[in-house]
């Protein structure tokens, strides 16, 4: 498979020295965006947050942890609390991601959110820290929260196959970041990931990275964080990464429905890898690998927001639930579920605990623990992050048929500007191939900051009209990628139709043999396919994607911006 035309590309390799050298880092990225609300085998449907019950408290809560927090509310309702007024205590659960209940939180939509790292709360400050300063507003509190309570803590790990970890010697040999850099780099068919520094755990294994990158456990300052020598050492694991993703209870939800087929390694909380081994149709058996450069933790806070909306019976409810989540009875159910209790008291270890080398965790472990860097140095992480990080090739193929007329197709086009909106890496590159009865305009690959209006002009110049030829156009997409035959990157096609497929030269079979064929002798391409509305052709979509490795998700009008999102993290 030739490409229609070829331009002659820029290797497009960011020097890491230039950063040292002239000490320029690129500018905070406070935005942040990681799980979705609901993942299905294979099928992933964003639901929006129910309505707020007038006589509530607001909750907001991280996806990992959701059927915890749900079986504990139940449980806190049946105690029948009352308020100083006389109304019951009652609280209504929103699920959300970190960045979600930051912008929920400043919005003054939420009472109380219980994220997954404190790491939120740091963003939650800044932020509103910036809004107060921009509205020179004398007086104000330091923070929009209070009452900040850490009820369950989860280290975070690698989670391997133990088939795989045996082979790399554990339990005998300690394993580590070094062991997934001489491993991939020995046998480039191993695949690892972690997400991207916009979720909590991608962050906190980056800043592990660091931290072993400069061969410290604590102290990790900006000189060490901008050396050479430590951005060299991030710069080699992170070219070996697989790709990134959206988060941790997306990465587990994949590892249950596809086993080892999926990754050999990835990066997750502890807990999720005693829920892995909990499930009874798990594919095979996870083992958490503790770094043994050391590793850091996700704490779980609560904390109450202070909204204008915020009344004593809120705070009233609060405080009662934050008591109710401390108590030991609780803390103890919080250790059945595979956290370790903020309650120190209570011992871990012993046939009761969960934390056992039966689901594939060990009591005893971490031996080492790092220290949380400040704001400032996680801040330069993640920015320098975007510079270490594996760069993309990657291909938008877009569905502008005639059943794509009218809303459908504008929203499209948010979608797809947001999508190169959170492509913050300058170095990415980005193509778009737009299709309806045939392939009929290409904007080739280019690096983002040198095509983005380009894109954005064919984006805003898309007309729908015609029929569907989904199988060319992906086909012409992976065609060109292998052409390009780039293995320094992570190579990927992200397609969106509506419709069904109804006027391609290839069949489906072709594609799917050219797809395992290509990825096997040439260069490995991930598809993502997004069905956009209860008319797309869901089997094709599926085969194509599981083909590459990939994976399908349903959008309609309410979502189709959000899937974009979300896809632009795998990148």
């Amino acid at each position: 498979m030739s490409p229609q035309r070829r331009r002659t590309l820029s290797p497009g390799r960011m020097l890491v020295s230039v950063l040292v050298a002239g000490g320029v880092f690129l500018a905070a990225c406070a935005a942040c965006w990681s799980v979705f609300a609901a993942f299905l085998p294979d099928v992933a449907q964003v639901t929006p947050a129910p309505p707020a019950e007038i006589n509530a408290l607001l909750l907001a809560c991280s996806p990992e942890k959701r059927a915890l927090v749900e079986e504990l509310i139940t449980q806190f309702h049946a105690l029948g609390y009352v308020a100083s007024d006389g109304r019951p205590m009652r609280i209504q659960l929103v699920e959300m991601d970190g960045e979600g209940m930051v912008d929920a939180a400043l919005a003054g939509e939420v009472h109380a959110i219980l994220p997954d790292s404190s790491l939120w709360l740091d963003v939650l400050d800044r932020r509103y820290a910036e809004r107060i300063v921009a509205q020179d507003s004398l007086g104000a509190p330091r923070s929009p929260t209070s009452g900040v309570t850490r009820w369950a803590i989860s280290p975070v790990v690698i989670a391997m196959w133990e088939d795989t970890a045996r082979a790399l010697g554990w339990p005998d040999k300690a394993l580590g970041w070094q062991t997934l850099l001489e491993r991939a780099q020995r046998d480039p068919s191993f695949r690892w990931s972690h997400p991207s520094t916009s979720s909590a755990s991608g962050l906190l294994a980056t800043l592990a990275q660091f931290y072993a990158a400069a061969g410290v456990t604590r102290g990790l300052t900006p000189e060490l964080a901008r050396s050479e020598a430590v951005l060299n050492y991030v710069s080699a694991i992170q070219k070996t990464v697989r790709f990134y993703g959206e988060g941790e209870w997306v990465v587990i939800q994949r590892a249950l429905q596809e086993g080892p087929r999926y990754l050999d390694a990835f990066v997750v909380q502890e807990q999720l890898v005693v829920y892995f081994n909990r499930q009874p149709q798990r594919p095979a058996r996870l083992v958490a690998i503790y770094p043994v450069e050391g590793t850091l933790w996700e704490d779980h806070p609560l904390a109450l927001v202070e909204t204008a909306s915020l009344s004593s019976f809120h705070r009233e409810t609060y405080q009662a639930w934050r008591e109710y989540l401390t108590a030991t009875a609780t803390q103890q159910q919080v250790l059945q579920a595979g956290y370790r209790p903020a309650d120190l008291s209570i011992p871990i270890q012993g046939t009761a605990s969960p934390i056992n080398p039966a689901n594939g965790v060990d009591p005893d472990q971490p031996q080492t623990t790092l220290q949380m860097p400040s704001p400032s140095v996680v801040d330069i992480v993640r920015d320098v992050w975007w510079l270490t990080k594996r760069h993309a090739n990657v291909y938008l193929v877009v569905d502008t048929s005639g059943s794509m007329e009218g809303d459908k197709l504008a929203r499209v086009k948010e979608a797809l500007v947001i999508f190169l909106e959170q492509i913050k890496g300058e170095q990415e590159r980005v193509g778009l191939i737009a299709f309806a009865s045939t392939v009929y305009h290409i904007d080739e690959l280019e690096r983002i900051r040198d095509n983005r209006s380009r894109l954005l002009a064919t984006i805003g110049g898309l007309e729908a009209g015609g029929n569907t030829a989904l199988l060319d156009a992906i086909w012409e997409a992976y065609g060109r990628l292998q052409y390009l035959a780039d293995r320094e990157r992570i190579n990927a096609i992200v397609v969106m139709t509506d419709g069904k497929e109804n006027n391609s030269w290839k069949s489906l079979g072709e594609l799917e043999a050219e797809i395992r064929r290509g990825n096997a002798q040439g260069v490995p391409i991930v598809i993502f396919c997004i069905a956009y509305g209860e008319d797309a052709d869901m089997e094709t979509l599926r085969r194509v994607a599981e083909a590459s490795g990939g994976m399908v998700r349903v959008g309609d009008l309410e979502t189709i911006r959000q899937l974009y999102k979300l896809m632009a993290t795998y990148f």
